[in-house]
């Protein structure tokens, strides 16, 4: 209905204008208004139509989805949503891959410090509780061998092969000597220029000290007490002299050594006078031989042992001297896991 009005607006302009075109009677300015007017008029009545037109565009309702569309739009969102939560999800991802790496990198740096700073381990060792014998090698890595060695000493000396052993040689000589209470025994330190030459090598006396009870066993028999004679070659291997001791008359090195007695422990005591190492020595020179340890941690091995088989004597007031001072300081006999054992005939 508004279409129609305005398209009657129209035509009476257009007549109007032609109208007034052709009248004789008016005068051109007047024409000219006429016509203007009328232009104006068909633009107001076209601008009518076309805001008339869209306003019944806009009022007209919203088309319908198919089924097709509907299924296509909720697959695209289901697509959006999944691609939201797979981005959350890398995130979250490499978060943790990051964190992990930043752990392990700190963890690192951690173990690095820990392992720069120096272990210190302990070097107390007894011959009874936590510090035995029986934990020697566990205290401190250095000592393993006394844990896990097979050629430790002492061992018990039996089945030996009966052979023609030579002949230690002993080159003593009386030489100066101190006396120190070391806290484990009572250790004598011997001037130099004391050797004993066996296999066709030389070794030097260094020192000798005290066990009780005896630490070898012979066929299963111990003895009262042991003196070891640690000697050592030029290039530091070792041979252990054994002398055991057994109830008897006085030995006068020994009553020298218990002469000097330092009065503290861990001091030291150095008498002017001298002390010969031979007199030590036993009258019969046969003896056993085998391949062992030290006694005492670290418990190296690889040392060569010479133990006497004629014991010497000592007073029963020098037994119970050193007693007094260490009751037990004898490592228990070890397992001589098949060595050679030799003996003189």
């Amino acid at each position: 209905m508004r279409s129609l009005l305005t398209l009657i607006a129209c035509c009476c302009v257009v007549s109007a204008a032609a109208g007034t075109e052709k009248d004789p009677l008016l005068s051109p300015s007047t024409k000219s208004a006429v016509v203007g007017a009328a232009g104006v008029t068909a633009s107001m009545a076209a601008a009518s139509g076309a805001s008339s037109a869209s306003s019944a565009a806009s009022s007209a309702p919203p088309r319908k989805l198919t089924e097709r569309e509907k299924e296509a739009q909720a697959e695209a969102d289901l697509t959006a949503r999944i691609q939201e939560r797979l981005a959350i999800m890398r995130a979250n991802q490499a978060a943790r891959v990051a964190a992990a790496a930043k752990a392990k990198k700190q963890a690192a740096v951690k173990e690095a410090a820990v392992a720069a700073i120096p272990k210190v381990y302990s070097n107390v060792w007894s011959y009874e509780g936590e510090t035995g014998p029986a934990n020697w090698g566990k205290i401190n890595p250095a000592w393993a061998k006394c844990g896990s060695g097979n050629r430790q000493s002492p061992i018990d000396l039996r089945d030996g092969m009966k052979v023609d052993l030579e002949q230690i040689t002993f080159d003593y000589h009386p030489s100066s000597f101190n006396v120190t209470d070391n806290g484990h025994t009572v250790q004598v330190m011997v001037g130099s220029g004391n050797f004993l030459t066996v296999g066709n090598r030389t070794y030097e006396l260094i020192q000798f000290h005290f066990h009780r009870p005896s630490e070898e066993r012979i066929n299963g028999k111990g003895f009262e007490m042991v003196v070891h004679m640690v000697h050592k070659d030029p290039e530091g291997r070792i041979a252990m002299l054994a002398l055991l001791l057994e109830r008897g008359k006085p030995q006068p090195v020994i009553q020298t050594v218990w002469n000097n007695l330092p009065l503290e422990k861990f001091d030291t005591a150095a008498p002017s006078e001298p002390l010969d190492p031979q007199d030590l020595l036993p009258a019969k020179r046969e003896y056993y031989t085998f391949m062992g340890s030290m006694t005492t941690p670290p418990c190296n091995e690889g040392v060569l042992w010479l133990v006497m088989k004629e014991p010497l004597q000592a007073s029963p007031q020098q037994m119970a001297l050193f007693s007094r001072l260490y009751p037990l300081n004898a490592r228990p006999v070890q397992p001589s896991g098949g060595r050679i054992i030799k003996e003189s005939n």
